[in-house]
C-alpha cells in the first residue's frame, strides 16, 4: 500500500557529510509526522530526528548542531543532512512515516534502511 525508498547512504571520512533521502509512494491521503532512526551493531534502534507536517523539528542530543531534518510535502520526501560526521554515527539509518489513509486511519511505515559508515 505504502512504500518508503531510502537512498544516500555510503562510506565517508570523519568530518564529512552525507544527505539521506526517503520518498514515500503508494495510496494514502497524506503523510503526517516523519522521522529518522538509526541502529548501530549491538545497539538498540534510536530516534535521530523528527519533523512534523508543520515542519517542527526535534533532534537527539548526540546530533544537535550537526544534523538537519527537512521535508518536501509536495514530493512526499524527508531528508537528513548529516554534517561533521563522526565514527559513532556509523549505523543503519531508517526512515519512518506516519501515514493517513484515504479513510483516515493512521499507520506507521518504515524504510528498508541505508548503511552509513564513517571511517578513515
Amino acid at each position: 500500500q505504502v512504500q518508503l525508498v531510502e537512498s544516500g547512504g555510503g562510506l565517508v571520512q570523519p568530518g564529512g557529510s552525507l544527505r539521506l533521502s526517503c520518498a514515500a509512494s503508494g495510496r494514502f491521503f497524506r503523510i503526517d509526522d516523519m522521522a529518522w532512526y538509526r541502529q548501530a551493531p549491538g545497539k538498540q534502534r534510536e530516534v535521530v530526528a523528527t519533523v512534523t507536517r508543520g515542519y517542527r523539528t526535534d533532534y537527539a542530543d548526540s546530533v544537535k548542531g550537526r544534523f538537519t531534518i527537512s521535508r518536501d510535502n509536495a514530493k512526499n520526501t524527508v531528508y537528513l543532512q548529516m554534517n561533521s560526521l563522526k565514527p559513532e554515527d556509523t549505523a543503519v539509518y531508517y526512515c519512518k512515516t506516519e501515514v493517513l489513509s484515504p479513510v483516515f486511519s493512521r499507520t506507521d511505515y518504515w524504510g528498508q534502511g541505508t548503511q552509513v559508515t564513517v571511517s578513515s
